[in-house]
Formats: structure tokens, sequence, C-alpha cells
């Protein structure tokens, strides 16, 4: 797929809550067709701590407007300069990048996000109600603050939620929620995105009911075209990049150390 270096005009920076903001980035051009799953390479010109672009999953896209949106959580100098953004501000990004997650062999299927990792899955829940799948939305955090917009994500199937602290929805991790503690059996698919701990256990019990489940990894990339080897990720066929080969991967071509017992 064609990639395109573009500079965005901020239209909106939504914040969220204290630790989370939305950059809503309008494109001088018509935007190309953007999949679930690909990111953008963002380059941080207003910090002089950040030399290298950073990474975003695309969050949602309007094509009637070339709008684009991240969801961002602020960790470090370059996420605190893009939360500085304003209203007619510009934004230099590398796009679209990475691949996409494949449709269900069936009508029902499981999306499950935790923290900022539910960015990728908002496209991807739309695009399966547009095609006739029925997906459920699971959306897991630590605390109420790290469940991220949920109404967005309701138009286009029911939604859980889970915090750890049970400050918001049911008390406990995603893998203790019924729709995979329970009723996994259920779909034809599991599509996950969040911290490395959860997405190994989402993936273990997938295995262990016999369900295909996809990841979209967070690892660190610097270039987003395959060229720093930052990113690798070992797998059956060898080692890959996750910016070009991924960032979404079938768990069952990953390494052993991803269907390791992880605690669930």
């Amino acid at each position: 797929m064609k990639k395109f270096i573009h500079d965005f005009e901020v239209t909106r920076n939504h914040h969220i809550s204290s630790d989370y903001f939305a950059l809503y980035l309008k494109c001088p051009v018509s935007l190309p067709q953007i999949f679930p799953g690909q990111f953008a390479e963002v380059l941080v010109s207003n910090s002089t701590t950040t030399y290298l672009r950073r990474p975003f999953s695309i969050y949602d896209t309007d094509y009637n407007t070339n709008e684009l949106a991240l969801l961002i959580k602020k960790v470090g100098d370059g996420t605190q300069a893009l939360a500085r953004l304003k209203k007619g501000d510009s934004l230099n990004l590398v796009y679209p990048l990475g691949n996409t997650f494949s449709m269900p062999s069936g009508e029902k299927a499981l999306l499950v996000g935790g923290g900022v990792g539910i960015a990728p899955m908002l496209l991807l829940a739309r695009i399966l109600k547009q095609k006739g799948f029925s997906p459920d939305i699971l959306i897991g955090g630590r605390s109420a603050g790290d469940i991220l917009e949920p109404e967005k994500y309701a138009p286009y199937g029911e939604v859980f939620i889970t915090t750890d602290d049970g400050s918001a929805g049911t008390k406990g991790m995603v893998t203790q929620h019924p729709a995979l503690s329970e009723n996994i059996g259920e779909y034809s698919a599991i599509y996950a995105c969040g911290p490395d701990p959860m997405m190994k256990a989402v993936a273990h019990l997938a295995s262990a009911n016999n369900v295909p489940c996809e990841i979209s990894l967070e690892n660190t990339m610097a270039c987003g075209i395959g060229a720093c080897l930052c990113c690798v990720v070992e797998t059956v066929e060898g080692n890959k990049t996750t910016c070009i080969d991924g960032p979404v991967f079938d768990t069952r071509r990953l390494k052993l150390q991803w269907d390791s017992k992880s605690k669930v």
C-alpha cells in the first residue's frame, strides 16, 4: 500500500482526562483508505528531546472532512508536547503504515482493548458491523479513568467494561469477564490490543479454546519502514518487523512465549 507524508492541521485537541487525549487532524488532500490496525508515524517538532517519530494507531477517520484521529496517552516528553498542540497547529505524519486485521470466519467476534490499546478497535468494530458481523467490545483498564470513550463503540456492538479496582463496569481483569472466562466458545475470532501481559493472557485463553486470535503489538517503531529494526518480534517463521509485517499478528505465528500459561 502506498505511503504518504503530509502536514496535517490540528482541528481539535480533545483532553479526555489528565492522562489521555485525542488529536483530530485534517489532511490537506483526500485521505487514502485506512484499514483497522494501521498506524501513523508522527514528527514531534515541538519537543527538543524527541528526535525520532512516534507511532500511534489510527483511532478514527472521517472521509467527508478528510480528518483522522489519534488516541494518545501522556507518558514522556514527546506525548506531553503533542498534548500542548492547539487548533490550527501543524503535525507531520507518515501514514498509513502496517497491516490490518483479517475478517472472522463466523458471525460473532470479540474485540478486547486495554487502556489506550482500545484505539485500533474502533475502526475494526465499524468495519465488522458494516460487513454484517456481530462484534462484542470488551474494554479494560486499571480504573475508570482508563476507560476511554466507550460510547464511541456502542453503535457497532455490545460494550462490556472491566476495571481492576471496580470503579467502572465489572471488577477484575478482562480475562476474568464472562465474555472470555465463560462464553469464549461463542466467538469465531478474538482481536486484542493493550499491555503485553493482557495480550498474552487473551492469546492463551484463545489457544486453549481453539479460537483464532489476532493481536496488535505496541512495540517501539522509530521509522515505520523496517529500516531501524528496533521493532523486531520473534515468530515461528523467524524474526519479523512489527512495522512492516505487523503490527497485527495471528498469535499462532508468534513464538511460544506468547502461548505460555500466563496467569488469567
